[in-house]
């Protein structure tokens, strides 16, 4: 093992640069992991391109990257749940444990959360990364290491499937086609949903929902007339998506874009009593229709990271229910780390997800 530890850092907007950093060194409950894999996030380029997503500002360097897996190579005093050489997807947030939050099993609620890649915490994009033993979670044979750092997006699925209580025989509508709303949708789906139907601007995107998680699909092409109110705008669109594509309402809308446009629709496909889940980050002020959604009993939910669900979304892999490795449409070497980001950035045709390797 080298002595030093190659990171790829956000060194201040629009500058990233490779920069070799002291070998962590691993503590009591800690493991030191090898990263093999690691996915970029649309909040890594978001980062890079502005410095700060709402109150998380950066104000130092910081290494990027929190979609990982790799090889445990060292293991600090008292771990007994691993061992050196076993393969793990790292859920890259770790509570304080003790909070009120933590206590009653929503930890990804913790005030003192330390999330990799969220100021003033350092991510996963380096040679070895540091890790609480209880957050690494080992994997089976059959799921390689670039399926384990899909465990994250996996996970922000399976727990917006949960806060939407999605029940079987439920119609679900999706707004989003990129790899977060097609994971929510196979969610949905492995939870029991009967039908569910995405929505996007992009219609190579929702090509390739067709193949996996959508039963219908629906290109977004009306744009507001100047001067039109945005939620009458959204009503219509609503009107309109269900007189010409046959769309009932839906037990549960998921949003995951975080456009206001989106996020208002939603609440007019959305069934009396039923459900809109924000998993898209969007404005964080945005104008809704409140007479409607309370006229109506539409539950509006938020959507915060995730918890409890990297052994659900292991066991999702491994049992074959919902398939990870399709959604990696490309590929790139840590030593081209910039070129992966640029491609993300440039929202390139036919780009699900891209995963950086380290070999």
């Amino acid at each position: 093992m080298s002595n030093t530890n190659t990171s790829f850092v956000l060194q201040k907007i629009d500058e990233i640069s490779f920069e070799q950093r002291d070998m962590p060194i691993a503590g009591p409950g800690e493991v030191i992991v090898n990263i093999k894999a690691t996915g970029i996030c649309g909040s890594d380029v978001h980062y890079w391109t502005h410095g700060s997503i709402g109150h998380f500002i950066c104000k130092a360097p910081m290494v990027l990257g929190h979609e990982s897996a790799g090889i445990v190579s060292s293991l600090g005093p008292g771990v007994t749940s691993l061992k050196v050489g076993d393969a793990v997807a790292l859920e890259p947030g770790v509570p304080c444990r003790n909070c009120e939050m933590c206590k009653i099993g929503k930890y990804n609620l913790c005030p003192d959360m330390k999330f990799a890649a969220t100021p003033p915490y350092d991510g996963t994009l380096c040679n070895y990364y540091k890790h609480a033993a209880d957050f690494c979670y080992k994997l089976p044979q059959s799921i390689s290491l670039e399926e384990g750092a899909m465990m994250e997006p996996l996970s922000v699925g399976i727990h917006a499937a949960r806060r939407g209580n999605v029940k079987l025989g439920d119609r679900v509508f999706v707004f989003g086609a990129g790899a977060i709303g097609l994971l929510t949708a196979a969610a949905a789906k492995a939870a029991g949903a009967s039908h569910v139907t995405i929505a996007d601007i992009s219609e190579s995107k929702l090509d390739f929902a067709k193949t996996y998680s959508a039963d219908k699909t629906i290109l977004l092409t009306k744009k507001r007339s100047e001067g039109q109110d945005s939620n009458d705008f959204a009503r219509q669109q609503a009107e309109e998506i269900m007189a010409e594509h046959g769309v009932e309402l839906a037990n549960v809308v998921f949003d995951c874009t975080g456009a206001e446009v989106c996020v208002q629709t939603s609440v007019f496909l959305a069934k009396n009593n039923g459900c809109v889940v924000l998993v898209g980050m969007g404005a964080s002020v945005q104008s809704l229709s409140v007479a409607d959604i309370s006229a109506r009993e539409i539950d509006v939910r938020g959507v915060m990271r995730y918890c409890n669900t990297y052994p659900t979304a292991i066991e999702m892999l491994a049992s074959g229910k919902i398939d990870v490795k399709a959604l990696i449409t490309h590929r790139y070497q840590f030593k081209d780390a910039l070129k992966a980001f640029q491609h993300v950035k440039e929202a390139r045709q036919g780009t699900i997800k891209v995963v950086i390797l380290n070999e």
